[in-house]
């Protein structure tokens, strides 16, 4: 299976649903997805005050591309505030996080199989 076709529709009116790890303050707007290659594009958010500590640092087995819409966060390993506008390219494998923000972020993100 591909990831769908769609034509432009406002990203609204796809759910907000609560990440893995069951923070409320860490949600996603999946926009498309092919669940048998883990290919997704997604919104992000971080509301004021998440902090993804009890997951701990992250690493995955594909590509994650990262856009900040909104907002900033602290990746609390590297002690490194990321702002709007900057961008990220992961390989797989590439240790990240585990985050904090005070004011609350949104990304754009990209996931594709290595």
């Amino acid at each position: 299976m591909a990831k769908p076709e769609y034509e432009f529709f406002p990203v609204t009116d796809v759910d907000c649903t609560i990440c893995p790890g069951d923070n409320p303050k860490i949600t996603e707007r999946i926009l498309s997805a092919d669940p048998d290659t883990g290919v997704a594009t997604r919104i992000l958010r971080y509301a004021p005050g998440a902090d993804s500590t009890p997951m701990g640092v992250q690493k995955h087995d594909f590509w994650e591309e990262v856009y900040i819409i909104e907002g900033s966060f602290t990746d609390l390993s590297l002690n490194e505030t990321f702002t709007v506008g900057m961008y990220a390219c992961r390989p797989p494998g590439m240790p990240h996080g585990p985050w904090r923000t005070d004011e609350g972020i949104v990304t754009f993100e990209v996931r594709y199989p290595a």
